[in-house]
């Protein structure tokens, strides 16, 4: 058991005791989109709801044509090894890049500093992508934050090392995350400043977390990053409402008042860029990567409920798609 306590207002903590991902956040019959339309009119945008379209995978999917880069969020990693080589190591895109290679898909996995400024990460995106894809074109798939890296990548560094067909985000915070606002209002410069040295000091960057506000992305980022012309740019959002014991419960709620429905770190409104494809009902910010642990679906079962999303029939769909488009 773990608890968090997350302060909702100046003095309104919220407190949870948190059985880490042992039952899903919630399901689509928990999740009433119309009536989030009426109340806020932001999200009269909502796109196409994704219930249960991904529950289960279909039998055939599209294979695109050109590499598929997978591009992981904020504290990614491609593959992290806790005990050396004595035990499996921990996949950040878990079974995904495995399903994908499966099907025929050339795949190429991009690490980068899990915490650095979107300039650094950039760079040294367009770096990996040009070691492994050797001139080839490309179409990346980045989760959360890469996002931003890559949009940042395709506007101005430009490689020429390689061609950039599509991106397409999966909640990304395109315009900046009132969470992030929050963690920084609430902790304060001078703790801020503390916490930094402390990451420092066990060699993590930290140029990536005031980039998140929305001050930064609405006022600076986006004014600066246009779209390139040549590029097609495809986004998913998601949404959940979270039971009390959910560790998404404390963000989601600080979330939710000022940008409407999300998925506990970012909401629908900020993850729509480009062509948007629709919302994730009933799906987490973690569910995304298939980070949902085998057994909380097993108690999710019991109760007689049906598993609504199966992240590697999802991102099998997006590569189906790219190769309709002739991507």
């Amino acid at each position: 058991m773990i608890r968090i306590c997350v302060r909702a207002t100046p003095r309104s903590p919220v407190c949870t005791s948190i059985p880490i991902l042992l039952r899903p956040t919630c399901t689509a019959r928990q999740f009433s989109s119309s009536s989030w339309r009426k109340e806020d009119p932001r999200l009269s945008n909502f796109g196409r709801e994704l219930v249960d379209e991904f529950a289960v995978m279909r039998d055939k999917y599209d294979t695109p044509k050109n590499t598929i880069v997978l591009a992981h969020g904020l504290l990614g990693f491609d593959e992290l090894r806790l005990a050396g080589q004595f035990i499996p190591g921990i996949q950040y895109w878990r079974g995904i890049t495995d399903a994908l290679a499966h099907k025929g898909i050339e795949v190429i996995v991009a690490a980068v500093p899990p915490s650095g400024s979107i300039e650094a990460r950039s760079a040294k995106l367009a770096e990996r992508i040009a070691q492994q894809a050797k001139g080839k074109r490309v179409n990346i798939i980045a989760h959360s934050m890469r996002g931003l890296d890559s949009r940042y990548m395709i506007s101005q560094l430009r490689p020429t090392d390689f061609k950039i067909l599509s991106l397409t985000t999966i909640a990304t915070p395109h315009r900046g995350s009132t969470f992030a606002d929050y963690m920084f209002e609430t902790i304060g410069p001078r703790r801020i400043k503390r916490i930094y040295k402390v990451m420092e000091y066990f060699g993590f960057e930290t140029g990536a977390f005031a980039q998140l506000t929305q001050e930064y992305m609405q006022s600076n980022f986006n004014p600066k990053t246009p779209d390139a012309p040549e590029v097609k740019y495809y986004s998913y959002g998601a949404s959940l409402e979270p039971e009390r014991w959910s560790v998404f419960k404390p963000s989601h709620a600080i979330i939710k008042p000022k940008e409407g429905i999300n998925d506990g770190l970012v909401s629908v409104y900020s993850s729509q860029w480009g062509e948007y494809k629709g919302t994730l009902i009933g799906v987490s910010h973690l569910d995304l990567i298939n980070w949902t642990n085998r057994l909380k679906w097993f108690f999710w079962e019991l109760t007689g409920s049906q598993r609504n999303f199966n992240a590697i029939a999802f991102y099998l769909d997006i590569c189906d798609m790219l190769a309709k488009e002739d991507l």
